[in-house]
């Protein structure tokens, strides 16, 4: 049963575009990869970069001249570098930083199949190449994964301590939870990103459209949920899973994020602490909606008692205790306030009969007298 099912995620996680939508030639003059049908660019480079699997994959480098971070991008499942190209191109542009896109195994012109692992050892390539061949430091790298791309983006966020920042966009919370509405993780899973993401310690921000068909928003919201260094999420009012881009708040909102991420720590955390950025988001009726009601009835991240972390759960059990101790304490302070009772009476009646006796010894003296 397992396997079958792990077998149906892996199927509904991977579209290649077939045919690619792109070629790669060699120039000539220069010996250089070009991607075909699209001009050379001085500022870009295409690159074959061997993994850990044994596969070859494709991948690009745009460089920007005032860039102080670079933006590592894993693409969605139904796309290649080639549909990706001009979108790569302007964010670049526009958010002022260098970026690496990458062709999964099986994608485009990289070599081996589309899996689960493929895609682990396919970043960890563009990673290295970022950090050997471009002295790309760990602090300066922003990692962005868009749809099943948010699967190695946070595999490789939390085994990484000192990122700058994280993108999710249009994330899944697992492979199986897209199809089926599982309150608990399940060993043949992929991407168990419900898994990962409370080990991630740099900022993420999440962006998800309200009216996601494919991917339910409340996966969104509930990653978001589980952030140890929330910022504030984008949900887009109307946004689809494959539209989002095209809304002015999506770069808007990018924009600012990257200009956030870039001061150093203690800044973010003074900015924090002025303007709540990292808090929860500000109502706005325009980018922002309360959250809705799944329509396919997936668990709503408030009511699943299977997929809180272990933390919450142990909250639970120390309240109980905290519960019976205060009953405990309760009954304690009964029964002394009754001792004291009992206490102030037994006062009331000595005071009594000592006035008495004293009464009597009167009477005994007027007598005697």
């Amino acid at each position: 049963m397992g396997g079958v099912t792990s077998s149906m995620a892996a199927k509904f996680a991977f579209f290649p575009p077939n045919p690619p939508s792109y070629k790669l030639i060699t120039d000539e003059p220069t010996g250089l990869l070009l991607l075909s049908p699209f001009p050379h660019r001085e500022n870009v480079e295409v690159l074959k970069l061997p993994t850990r699997r044994g596969t070859e994959v494709v991948a690009i480098y745009i460089r920007h001249p005032l860039a102080t971070c670079t933006l590592l991008y894993s693409h969605g499942n139904a796309a290649d570098l080639g549909q990706m190209y001009e979108l790569f191109i302007e964010l670049s542009i526009h958010l002022r930083v260098n970026l690496m896109g990458y062709d999964y195994s099986g994608y485009g012109q990289s070599s081996g199949k589309a899996s689960e692992q493929n895609t682990y050892a396919d970043i960890e390539a563009a990673y290295k190449c970022l950090e050997e061949s471009y002295g790309t430091k760990q602090e300066d790298i922003i990692l962005y994964g868009q749809s099943v791309g948010s699967g190695p983006t946070l595999d490789l966020a939390a085994r990484l301590p000192q990122l700058r920042a994280v993108v999710l966009h249009s994330p899944i919370l697992s492979g199986l939870r897209v199809m089926y509405p599982v309150k608990r993780t399940y060993w043949f899973d992929i991407y168990k990103n419900i898994d990962k993401i409370p080990l991630v310690n740099c900022p993420v921000l999440i962006i998800h459209g309200t009216a996601d068909e494919v991917v339910d928003c409340s996966h969104g919201k509930q990653l978001w949920e589980l952030c140890k260094e929330k910022y504030e999420p984008l949900w887009l009012k109307g946004g689809n899973h494959c539209d989002l881009e095209l809304y002015p708040e999506y770069i808007r909102h990018l924009k600012k994020f990257t200009s956030t991420v870039e001061k150093s720590p203690s800044q973010r955390y003074s900015s924090r602490r002025s303007t709540d950025q990292f808090e929860q988001p500000r109502k706005s009726t325009d980018v922002y909606e309360v959250s809705r009601k799944s329509t396919d009835r997936r668990e709503k991240p408030k009511k699943s008692t299977t997929d809180r972390p272990e933390k919450l759960k142990n909250q639970f059990i120390s309240a109980d205790k905290l519960e019976k101790l205060k009953v405990s304490l309760d009954h304690m302070d009964r029964s002394r306030r009754s001792v004291d009772c009992h206490e102030k009476s037994r006062k009331s009646v000595d005071h009594q009969l000592d006035r008495a006796r004293k009464s009597v010894d009167r009477l005994d003296r007027i007598r005697s007298g």
